[in-house]
């Protein structure tokens, strides 16, 4: 799998975003971690190009971002879509869980996570 390449500016910003996580990422965290989801490995705050991802998934090159409040704003809307279009282009694939939904409807999210993987394997 070839390099992708980040900002380094982002590697200090991101071990801060990962010691200030919230509810959401946490209880992902605790469903990604130690290759708990189908044997895949998953980072979390991952620098990748400029952006910082909330979860990575370098096998899959799958991204996982969990969207809070803010991200109802139509500008986080159109950022966001911006973000997604530049990670898309350098070859990755996208998924979006809300921070209420991962809160309280765990299983939706990890159906709909292992549904995605799943459906990734398929491609190869």
């Amino acid at each position: 799998m070839r390099f992708l390449p980040y900002n380094t500016n982002h590697k200090e910003f991101s071990q801060i975003l990962r010691k200030n996580a919230t509810l959401g990422e946490v209880l992902l965290w605790k469903e990604l971690r130690s290759k708990k989801m189908k044997g895949y490995q998953f980072n979390r705050q991952k620098p990748l190009g400029n952006y910082i991802v909330d979860f990575y998934c370098k096998p899959l090159k799958l991204v996982i971002e969990i969207d809070g409040g803010s991200h109802h704003f139509e500008e986080v809307m159109v950022k966001d879509a911006k973000r997604q279009t530049l990670l898309e282009e350098m070859g990755l694939h996208l998924l979006r869980f809300t921070e209420m939904d991962v809160r309280r409807n765990m299983i939706h999210v990890l159906t709909s996570l292992e549904t995605h993987i799943e459906n990734l394997e398929n491609e190869t």
